[in-house]
C-alpha cells in the first residue's frame, strides 16, 4: 500500500509525509503502558528498549524503500505523559528523540521531522506544530503555551469536522466560512494549515466533506495570493480580522463584514489601499492613533472581504 501510495505522489509531484504513531496497541515491548489501549486483553510485559530498537527499523524501512520523503509526523508522546483528567503531567519513559531524528537526517537530510508533543520545539525538528488550536493560543488546556513557541516554521493542524477520524456520528462538520477563517488567522500567524479529513471504511471521502473541500479550494483560486506564500502581518490576528504579508503588500482579511475597520498603532507608511477583488481604491486614513478604511457595502464578503494594503 505504502508503494502504491508513494508511486502515485510521485507521479502527480505531490510531496509524501509519513504519519508515525509513536504509541503502540499491539506491540508487548511498547511498556510501560501508556495511558490508551488497556483495555485491549491479551497484552504482555516487554522491553522499552527493544520498542526503540522496533521504532528505528521501521523508519529505516520507511526512508528506504519508498524513494524521497518530504517529512515525518509524530504523534503519540502524550500518550506516555500522566495525565489527571485536565492537564499533562510528568513523562514516564525516553523517546530517544536524539538517536531518532539524527537516524531519519542521516538516511535522508532533507525529510522534515515534526512532533505533537505540544512542547516547544526539540533539537532535530524541523518544524513546530500546534494541534487543534492556532500558535500560543493554547483554548484546548493541554495544548503548547505561548511562551513555547519556537523559532521553526509553524504548522496549525486542525479536522474538517471533531473527529480524526471517520466517525458516522460526528456531524459538527465545519462550515465554508469557518474552514477560511481558520486558514486566514493560521496565515496571520505566519503557520501553515493541514486540514485533517478522516476518510470512511471503504476509502472514500464523505460528500459532506469533498463538498466543503471544493468549496475552499474555489476560495483558494481566487484568494490564494494572500495565502500562498505569504508571512504573518504586522498585526496578530483576532475575531474581527487577520493579516498576511507579501513584500511590500499587506493583505487585510475583514472577517466580521464590517464596512469601517479601525486599526490601532499603524504606523507603516501607505502607498494605496484597494479591494483585492476588484482592485477598487478605498478611502482610508491614517493619524498617529491608527489606520481607519472604509469598504463599501458592496465589496463586502460574507466569508472574508480582502483589502490589499501596498506599503512605501
Amino acid at each position: 500500500v505504502l508503494k502504491q501510495l508513494a508511486d502515485a505522489c510521485r507521479k502527480e509531484d505531490i510531496k509524501l509525509f509519513f504519519y508515525y504513531s509513536l504509541l503502540d496497541w499491539h506491540n508487548d515491548d511498547y511498556f510501560p503502558r501508556g495511558r490508551t489501549g488497556n483495555d485491549i486483553q491479551g497484552r504482555g510485559k516487554g522491553d522499552w528498549d527493544k520498542y526503540i530498537a522496533f521504532m528505528k527499523t521501521q523508519l529505516r524501512e520507511l526512508l528506504t524503500n519508498y524513494g524521497d520523503i518530504a517529512g515525518i509526523w509524530f504523534d503519540g508522546h502524550w500518550d506516555q505523559k500522566q495525565w489527571d483528567g485536565k492537564k499533562f503531567g510528568k513523562l514516564q519513559v525516553d523517546w530517544h528523540y536524539d538517536e531518532i531524528y539524527k537516524l531519519i537526517h542521516e538516511l535522508q537530510p532533507h525529510c522534515l521531522i515534526g512532533n505533537n508533543h505540544h512542547l516547544a520545539p526539540i533539537e532535530g525538528e524541523d518544524f513546530q506544530m500546534f494541534e487543534k488550536d492556532l500558535p500560543g493560543k493554547n483554548t484546548t488546556g493541554w495544548g503548547t503555551s505561548a511562551t513555547d513557541i519556537g523559532q521553526l516554521p509553524l504548522e496549525v493542524c486542525e479536522t474538517i469536522n471533531g473527529s480524526w477520524g471517520f466517525n458516522l456520528q460526528d456531524r459538527k462538520h465545519k462550515s465554508r466560512k469557518e474552514l477560511i477563517h481558520y486558514m486566514v488567522k493560521a496565515a496571520g500567524y505566519g503557520s501553515n494549515l493541514l486540514l485533517n479529513v478522516g476518510p470512511m471504511p471503504n476509502g472514500k471521502i464523505q460528500e459532506e466533506h469533498k463538498e466543503s473541500l471544493k468549496e475552499v479550494g474555489k476560495w483558494m483560486r481566487e484568494n490564494g495570493e494572500t495565502i500562498y506564500g505569504t508571512s504573518a502581518g504586522p498585526v496578530p490576528p483576532s475575531e474581527r480580522m487577520a493579516f498576511t504579508q507579501k513584500g511590500k503588500t499587506v493583505y487585510l482579511h475583514i472577517l466580521d463584514q464590517s464596512n469601517k475597520v479601525f486599526i490601532e498603532d499603524f504606523d507603516l507608511e501607505i502607498k494605496s489601499v484597494k479591494s483585492f477583488r476588484d482592485k477598487t481604491v478605498l478611502k482610508h486614513q491614517k493619524n498617529e492613533f491608527g489606520l481607519l478604511i472604509q469598504v463599501p457595502e458592496d465589496e463586502l464578503d460574507p466569508a472574508d472581504t480582502i483589502v490589499e494594503i501596498i506599503l512605501k
